[in-house]
């Protein structure tokens, strides 16, 4: 998940930052508990994968509230190092992260850990780097992902793939034609989720007909919906704003499954209303608050901060807390529960470390090499 840091010459939208947060850990959160589920249907944060949804609708909206009206001044050259430079040392720490740790990952559930050479692993790693799919082929883990070190990767691979389409060709969008395509992608969402046989939006991670499609429709309505949104939304004055986009975030991502195997399409139509509705009325209301005091503008910039390092380097360590749980006979979370806060703490610590002592670090130093 992408951060989406405005040039220093816009006014800034802190309770934005402060809900990349709060939806970033709760995806750390929803991960842990997802180790205990058996289905779909017991999912503890049950909805807590639309998250991704959420960021790519947030991406939309500030890249084009930060370069719609750059265009004049910005080559397309510029626009790629920009984006460049803010997401992918942190795609290469993710990747640094997922190999240091892949060998303390063996269980029952990927047995080709233990098969894996050390050459083959690192050939991965390598490729990872670039966030180029490797097809499932290439796996060496066991579960059909595009990037085997480092699941998370893949919501990267697309957010480029919409940045690529925003600078080639939808940045010259007239207001009408951008509302047509959000239209068209809003259909094909609402399609896929009521007909798919789970019955939700979940998948894009690998690299195959069926995961591609659902990866490019899980960004391409959130994505230039936030770009429609951030083009034709007044904004307004809410007061609270952060509170009250927290918890009716929290609640949709923590709905319980709507319906059972005999109603799919019921949880098709939620997760549709959420994306398509809710989530644009959340960063609405979102873009609409300010910080009232210094307590909230802190923590609203610590999550902001945090959001990008825990998203794309929490998930090695999801690795490792499902291999100790399949390890323990599948142990049940009332009995996990220690180590489970330990993994999210150190997902936490994690994430902070790589922030402050190496991604800041590296962005300075590219900045100042795109400056010179």
């Amino acid at each position: 998940m992408p951060d989406y840091t405005q040039p220093a010459t816009k006014p800034h939208y802190p309770i934005l930052d402060g809900l990349r947060g709060v939806a970033a850990i709760t995806v750390v959160v929803f991960h842990i508990f997802e180790t205990h589920s058996t289905s779909h249907l017991d999912l503890f944060i049950n909805h807590g994968y639309l998250a991704v949804d959420f960021f790519f609708l947030l991406s939309g909206f500030v890249i084009g509230y930060a370069y719609d009206d750059r265009w004049h001044k910005l080559t397309l050259g510029g626009f790629f190092k920009r984006r460049l430079a803010r997401l992918q040392p942190m795609v290469v720490m993710g990747m640094l992260v997922g190999a240091a740790l892949f060998y303390f990952q063996g269980c029952a559930l990927w047995p080709a850990i233990e098969q894996t050479p050390v050459w083959k692993m690192l050939l991965v790693m390598l490729v990872g780097f670039t966030l180029l799919p490797l097809p499932i082929s290439a796996d060496i883990r066991g579960w059909q992902e595009m990037h085997p070190l480092n699941g998370p990767g893949w919501s990267l691979f697309y957010e480029y793939i919409a940045n690529i389409l925003y600078a080639l060709f939808v940045r010259r969008f007239s207001k009408t034609a951008l509302t047509v395509l959000v239209v068209l992608a809003g259909a094909a969402l609402v399609y896929y989720t009521v007909t798919s046989e789970t019955g939700d939006v979940v998948g894009g991670w690998a690299l195959e007909p069926g995961q591609i499609r659902v990866g490019l429709t899980r960004m391409m309505y959130p994505f230039f919906a936030g770009l429609l949104l951030s083009r034709t939304v007044n904004i307004t004055r809410i007061n609270n704003a952060f509170l009250w986009c927290s918890l009716l975030l929290l609640v949709v991502l923590a709905m319980p499954r709507i319906g059972g195997d005999d109603m799919l399409w019921a949880n098709g139509l939620y997760e549709s209303f959420s994306i398509i509705l809710l989530f644009p009325l959340i960063v609405y209301m979102g873009a609409s608050g300010t910080t009232e005091n210094k307590f909230s503008a802190r923590v609203c910039k610590f999550l902001g901060e945090l959001s990008y390092p825990i998203y794309i380097t929490h998930y090695p360590l999801i690795y490792m807390y499902t291999a100790w749980v399949s390890n323990h006979h599948h142990i049940k979370f009332q009995q996990a529960w220690p180590v489970a806060l330990l993994t999210l703490g150190s997902a936490i610590a994690l994430a902070w470390a790589c922030l402050k002592w190496y991604d800041e670090p590296v962005r300075e130093w590219l900045r100042k090499k795109m400056t010179n």
